[in-house]
């Protein structure tokens, strides 16, 4: 999908995402743990990144990959829509490319929760596939199909869990899309869903 180009997409998400050293990032949906060991890189020692997977083989890889990487990144085995977490833990959460495995009831109890566990103030990254302009289909699309969650659809999951829009576009990447929202700061519990 990056055409050999990893490190430099998961450089723009992050920098879309505004990490900060020392920052605590959530990383929902971390697959084999590649942008949550950038994620850690970014945040420093002083910073913490977990991730979550539904998948144990998945995290068994993103393990490995940190381990090797000499990073610590704390991996937890769970569900997107019961993230394991106490209210306003996190600085930072980031969802790439993962909401639109969901069902649109799961994708807004996934929105709830990241909402739930962001301090006042805290981000939430999304980046995932918007649907593709229609065009001849070839051999080779025929294998290669995804799923997608409109951008307005997103924002407004977003805005429906209580989040601000701060800034929204394509990520530049092929037909990839971002929202970013924050938590209201003046809110100092999270909201319970």
């Amino acid at each position: 999908m990056t055409l050999g180009r990893e490190r430099a997409f998961r450089q723009r998400i992050l920098n879309l995402a505004h990490l900060e050293p020392g920052e605590s990032v959530l990383d929902v949906g971390c697959g084999t743990g590649a942008l949550a060991i950038e994620a850690k890189r970014h945040v420093g020692p002083t910073g913490t990144v977990y991730g979550i997977d539904a998948s144990p083989e998945m995290l068994v890889r993103a393990d490995r990959k940190a381990r090797k990487a000499g990073l610590e990144v704390v991996l937890k085995h769970a569900a997107a829509q019961a993230l394991p977490f106490p209210d306003a833990q996190f600085d930072a959460a980031l969802s790439t490319i993962m909401l639109h495995h969901l069902p649109r009831k799961a994708r807004e109890q996934c929105v709830r929760e990241i909402r739930r566990v962001l301090k006042p103030g805290g981000r939430l990254l999304v980046v995932d596939f918007a649907a593709s302009a229609p065009k001849k289909r070839d051999f080779l699309a025929h294998f290669h199909r995804h799923g997608h969650v409109d951008l307005p659809d997103i924002i407004a999951m977003l805005g429906d869990a209580g989040l601000n829009i701060v800034e929204s576009g394509a990520v530049g990447i092929r037909n990839l899309q971002f929202a970013l929202a924050m938590a209201p700061r003046g809110d100092q519990s999270a909201r319970k869903t």
